[in-house]
């Protein structure tokens, strides 16, 4: 049995730039309030026609190229995501017509936040069992789609945005991904719940109009107290199961939901700050975006090397959370 690396990075964000002073103008805020609570200055906003898919495009040729691998090596596509283009079918089949794609087999996964931690477990399980060996994991969500304008406490947290990279079976005694661990507790999906479209409130009913039960609904306090919790013990069962501790990290790179909470979990993990990645100021909270564009991020700017331990942690709706270590 044989383990997965990643062998390629990929992200896109869109052009479209929604500053806090642009959100002065919407709803009732300020710069100062935003950035204050939440650590975000802006955010990326999609064209309106542009679907999931297509965001996912340029995210997922970049991570192809940097693999040196061409579609057609790919064996299976995975995208997750909370926003698809259309319940049926998977954005991810939409994105392997697009892409040209031939060979792979593909689906959606909805994890909200947490995608690309379970993406990554899911592409490493299906490695290690031998039926896949090169895999796409794209993580992809248009989260201001999602959002009620009017609500101060909830609109100014999110954009838009979408991760990739391709895995494959580990060669020349690499590590890889070392060890992962998912989780969710159901009990707790009321704290971030999008209700209208499902088969709980069917889709354009007039309970659902009237309710606006289609854009996102989050209990803040509730979550954050949550969120930190779970974030750092998964963070701590990941290191203690392979005999590592935080001063073997070279690189944390957490969701970025709000900075709160990353500064709350690093400073209970006892992490170096300058070791957390922090992208939430320029992009907002992209749900499962957010860990694949930062690490690309990283990874183009030279910041993660050859044989650093990198630390990924991710908390979402579901409720969700998980933990992925890699040894690059």
């Amino acid at each position: 049995m044989t383990h997965s690396v990643i062998l390629g990075t990929g992200s896109y964000v869109p052009e479209k730039v929604l500053t806090n002073q642009d959100l002065e103008k919407i709803v009732d805020t300020t710069d100062e309030w935003i950035f204050e609570r939440t650590g975000i200055r802006e955010r990326r906003v999609a064209p309106p026609k542009a679907a999931a898919s297509d965001i996912s495009i340029p995210a997922s040729k970049n991570a192809l190229e940097a693999a040196g691998m061409y579609p057609k090596d790919i064996d299976l596509i995975v995208v997750t995501t909370l926003t698809p283009d259309s319940l049926c079918p998977s954005t991810a089949c939409w994105l392997q017509a697009e892409i040209g794609a031939e060979r792979a087999a593909a689906f959606d996964l909805n994890a909200a936040c947490s995608g690309f931690v379970y993406g990554l477990q899911m592409g490493d399980a299906y490695i290690r069992s031998g039926l896949m060996k090169n895999i796409l994991v794209v993580s992809v969500d248009l989260m201001t789609r999602t959002v009620d304008w009017s609500d101060r406490g909830t609109c100014v947290l999110w954009g838009d945005g979408a991760g990739a990279v391709v895995m494959g079976p580990a060669e020349n005694g690499e590590k890889g991904l070392i060890d992962s661990y998912i989780y969710s507790d159901g009990h707790d999906a009321d704290k971030i719940v999008i209700m209208g479209g499902g088969t709980k409130l069917p889709p354009m009913t007039p309970e659902e109009t009237e309710s606006n039960e289609r854009t996102l609904k989050m209990k803040g306090q509730e979550t954050f107290k949550t969120a930190v919790r779970h974030f750092t013990d998964v963070c701590k069962e990941v290191l203690e199961k392979n005999d590592m501790t935080v001063d073997d990290i070279d690189v944390f790179i957490p969701h970025q939901a709000n900075i709160r909470i990353i500064d709350a979990v690093a400073k209970r993990l006892e992490l170096d700050r300058d070791k957390v990645v922090i992208t939430i100021d320029k992009y907002g909270n992209m749900s499962s975006a957010t860990i694949p564009v930062a690490l690309d991020e990283w990874v183009k700017e030279g910041k993660i090397r050859h044989g650093d331990n990198v630390l990924m942690a991710a908390f979402g709706g579901g409720l969700t959370w998980g933990a992925a270590l890699v040894e690059w």
